[in-house]
């Protein structure tokens, strides 16, 4: 009987007691081998009471529940984005408005995010009585989030320019927020952002002067929502071999598109931009990037309820982003307008690339701000080996980790958002505008990376919770997945950086250096951050040295090279800003230790791996042999 012993001993049952006091005992049929046990004297009749108290008999679970991580007004506790704020865009009006916006998302947003997430769009293309109707179903929640976010001016902020050169920061502050609670609203919001600023950049005319005032308004039932059909069955991001949809004049200046759209996000919008070949009197097209143009589309039903000039063939089936109907689609006689120039719209959506990466960028940001509030505030509620996870050193440095990354984040996307208010309100210098070239595909590839690794140890940071779909924790991971990818994987886009530094005969590349040191010339008389400043003179030496070699190889030597040079621009001009936020009158503690420990890790990776030989000529092959490795024949 030592097991019985152990199990009814007086504490056990003592709080077993406490939990059900006030609540009908169970009655649990347990028989002992004796009167009395042997050496304490209990009855029977007193071990069959002290049965009665077991936690687990029956369909009860036990006392313990675990706490769940509780999502505060993300703006409050952002002390960075309110420091940020503080120090540029000090405005009593844009604080009340984050801060109340703030404790909406907190409050009600989030909520609808997560019913955008379990209830997924849906697509019906018959109705009852066997008409095609391909419509897309989505959840009452992501209607609430389109009038949203017209309500809350998430696109219209960055066209009235309430704060002049900082109302694209003032916009991408409000989308920080408003991102990791959005159920993925934020995708269809840039590719409506990109639109508006195309077709400004382009002329608000007729035909397209009705949908720029949708796309901006801030009326919710005027609301429109752009998408972006792009890539097509040969592939994405090389669209002048991959687009084969064709445009056939009509008559009255108009067109008519055939072709097929493998991969359309948010296909529930109200109108598109896509790429198509005009093509002649014989049928004939032109070939390559020349050959293509960009269209304007609205997505509308004849009279009967059908869609015009559309097949939906089926919703995508993603690992995330499922919140959003994304969908392959044969159009069959859209009506469309030309908005670029015959040939140009390959150049005519360079506009939209800067938006929808910025707001790619800023996606990436968010994602990682709130794994890393949601674990902060975990870690005051879970206790683990006798005390909370926030007094286990290792626990909290693995936070710290996390924190300081973010925080090289946000500082990238903001300045990256700064420079693109800068320009569109007429201020920028020549050096503004070469570092925004230069900095946009750096952010979008660096931080998109950041994201997957910090969100992934922030599930890790909640053990076994982070793992289960239904804490909604998991989404997060799965989402972030995407954000290397669109809009240009990391590749893709680390040779757009160098298409860039060429196209500029190195402009930009002069333009950061000159930036990028004049961020560290406030902070030489610092002497808490002259270790970080030491770091970022000697990866500042190091990158120009790099680039001085690598012009006097051939091309294949710096494409090798392409994605460690991005990754070193990235780190290096990260830790400047952290630097220099740091030397700013209102800067805290915090922000001094984050530019140090920022600045402690290998800030320029390309100039390290040229040292041990990684771009030679003879890697391609070698690389290539390891990947295509196979057992021999015996």
């Amino acid at each position: 009987m030592s097991a019985c012993s152990a199990l009814l001993n007086s504490r056990v049952a003592g709080g077993c007691f406490r939990l059900w006091r006030g609540v009908p005992r169970p009655v649990v049929h347990f028989r002992s081998a004796s009167v009395a046990e042997r050496g304490t004297g209990r009855s029977d009749e007193e071990l069959w009471e002290a049965a009665s108290y077991l936690p687990f008999s029956g369909a009860r679970i036990g006392s313990f529940f675990q706490e769940r991580p509780v999502l505060k007004n993300p703006f409050l506790e952002d002390a960075l984005l309110r420091g940020y704020l503080r120090r540029h865009l000090p405005q009593e009006a844009a604080f009340s408005d984050l801060c109340a916006f703030g404790e909406r998302v907190s409050k009600e947003v989030d909520v609808w995010g997560r019913e955008c997430e379990v209830t997924p769009p849906q697509l019906v293309h018959f109705d009852p009585w066997g008409r095609r109707v391909d419509h897309i179903e989505t959840s009452p929640a992501w209607k609430r989030m389109k009038d949203l976010s017209a309500q809350e001016g998430l696109v219209a902020i960055g066209y009235e320019r309430p704060f002049g050169e900082w109302s694209r920061v003032y916009q991408m502050c409000k989308l920080y927020i408003y991102s990791p609670s959005s159920g993925l609203y934020t995708c269809p919001l840039a590719m409506t952002d990109g639109a508006a600023k195309v077709i400004q950049s382009v002329g608000v005319s007729w035909p397209v002067d009705e949908a720029y005032s949708r796309l901006t308004t801030r009326q919710p039932e005027r609301f429109w929502t752009s998408g972006q059909w792009m890539t097509e069955r040969q592939g994405g991001s090389d669209v002048a071999r991959g687009t084969e949809t064709v445009a056939v004049p009509q008559t009255d200046g108009s067109y008519k598109l055939h072709g097929f759209k493998w991969f359309t996000s948010a296909t529930d919008a109200d109108m598109t931009l896509t790429l198509a070949r005009i093509q002649d009197r014989t049928g004939a097209t032109t070939p390559g990037s020349r050959g293509l143009s960009l269209f304007y589309a609205e997505v509308s039903r004849d009279e009967d309820g059908l869609l015009k000039g559309i097949e939906v063939q089926r919703l995508k089936d993603k690992l995330g982003t499922r919140q959003m109907p994304t969908a392959e689609l044969l159009l069959d006689g859209l009506p469309a307008h030309r908005l670029s120039e015959v040939g140009r719209g390959v150049a005519s959506i360079a506009n939209m690339l800067t938006i929808t990466r910025i707001h790619n960028s800023i996606s990436a940001a968010a994602a990682m701000r709130r794994v890393v509030q949601l674990a902060g505030d975990y870690a005051t509620r879970r206790t683990a080996f006798g005390k909370l996870l926030k007094d286990h050193p290792l626990h909290m440095q693995t936070l710290a980790r996390m924190e300081v990354e973010t925080r090289g984040a946000f500082l990238l996307v903001m300045d990256v958002c700064r420079l693109l208010g800068r320009e569109e309100s007429g201020m920028a210098t020549q050096l503004d505008t070469n570092l925004l070239r230069l900095l946009t595909p750096v952010v979008k590839l660096y931080t998109g990376k950041q994201a997957v690794a910090v969100v992934s140890e922030g599930l890790e940071s909640f053990g076994g919770q982070g793992y289960i779909e239904d804490t909604g924790l998991p989404g997060l991971l799965r989402d972030a997945q995407v954000l290397s990818i669109w809009e240009g994987t990391t590749n893709v886009l680390s040779l757009d950086v160098l298409r860039c530094v060429a196209r500029s005969s190195g402009l930009v590349l002069h333009a950061y250096f000159t930036h990028t040191k004049s961020l560290l010339a406030g902070a030489s008389s610092v002497s808490s951050l002259a270790p970080a400043v030491k770091a970022l003179d000697r990866a500042l030496s190091e990158l120009e040295d790099f680039v001085q070699v690598a012009a006097s190889k051939g091309p294949a030597y710096l494409e090798l090279a392409a994605r460690d040079l991005a990754y070193s621009l990235a780190r290096i001009y990260a830790g400047a800003l952290l630097i220099d936020h740091a030397c700013w009158k209102g800067a805290s503690p915090s922000d001094t230790y984050a530019a140090l420990r920022w600045c402690e890790q290998d800030l320029c990776p390309v100039a390290s791996k040229q040292a041990r030989g990684c771009y030679d000529p003879s890697t391609p092959a070698l690389d290539a042999a390891l990947v295509y490795d196979r057992p021999t024949q015996d």
